[in-house]
This record gives structure tokens, sequence and C-alpha cells, in this order.
């Protein structure tokens, strides 16, 4: 199974959605840094674990990876950096709605996704309906998240086209 290693803002955009339940029903593993799941999640977000959340250890040398990292992208958060030397060490892919991460991911050449294709993947493998999506969409907007909302619109509507396609043929 696929292990993704998320940053805190995906997942707490998913929480935030109520699509928890319908993210860790998909096909992959999910996981995070155990530094920064302390930190920026256990407090407010503890039940991830029980829904199937990873908390993976971080030894010395990958944290002294990702100090030594700070250094060089200093825009970045000590646990974002975390999660990209976790994503790194694992061979696995990034989910994070960090711009400036997404851009250090890719000169690492870690494959990097976000909240739309996570909401993309639950509607393939049809975990979600299309009207469960749109109120997803507005509960991430009504909780303040900071997400590219026309993009996420346009993907939306795109997909609302084909599915329509699909049912007429």
């Amino acid at each position: 199974m696929l292990l993704i290693i998320s940053d805190a803002s995906v997942l707490i955009d998913i929480e935030h959605s109520k699509l928890t339940s319908a993210m860790f029903s998909l096909p992959y593993q999910f996981a995070v840094p155990d530094i920064l799941y302390m930190e920026e999640l256990a407090k407010r977000h503890g039940t991830l674990l029980q829904s199937g959340l990873i908390n993976k250890r971080m030894n010395g040398e990958l944290i002294a990876e990702a100090y030594n990292l700070r250094q060089q992208y200093s825009k970045l958060s000590v646990n974002d950096l975390l999660a990209l030397t976790l994503a790194k060490s694992e061979k696995s892919q990034l989910l994070t709605g960090d711009r400036a991460l997404r851009d250090v991911a890719n000169i690492f050449n870690i494959k990097v996704h976000g909240t739309i294709w996570l909401v993309e993947q639950m509607l393939e493998y049809k975990k979600i309906s299309l009207e469960v999506a749109r109120l997803a969409l507005q509960r991430m907007r009504d909780s303040g998240s900071r997400l590219p909302w026309k993009e996420f619109e346009k993907f939306l509507d795109q997909y609302e086209k084909k599915y329509i396609e699909v049912e007429t043929k």
C-alpha cells in the first residue's frame, strides 16, 4: 500500500470538512512525523490516530537533516521540514497545502499532492459523492482554510461535467 507523508494543514482541512473517514478508507497509508503530530495535531486532532493515521518516529539523523535544511529553506517550519525529510527517507509521496513546502519537495523530486488531489481520490474511489465534496469545500472555506478556491471549484465543476457525461452515455 502506498505510503503518503502529510503535513498538518491538509489533515486539519480534512477534519474540518468531515472527510476523515473517507480519507482513511482510501487505499493509501497516511503518516506524519511523531514530532509534528505531538506539536500540531495531538491536542485538537487526536482522533486521527484512531482513524488510521500513522505516527512515524523520527530518529536523530532525520531530525538533524530537517534542522540542517532549515538553514537553507528558512521560509519553512521545522515541522514542515520534518515531513519533507520523512517523505524523502521513506521514498514516499508528500501531502501538503503549503506552496513553499511543495516547491522544496519538487527540488528533491518528491511527488507532492494537496487537498484537491485528496478530494479527487475520494471521488474516484467512490468514497464520497460530488454533493459531499461540495459541502466539504464549503466547510473548509468556513473554517478559514487557505486553499486555491477557484481552482477547487473549477475542479469540482469539471468533475461534475465528466460525471454527467458518463451518466448520460
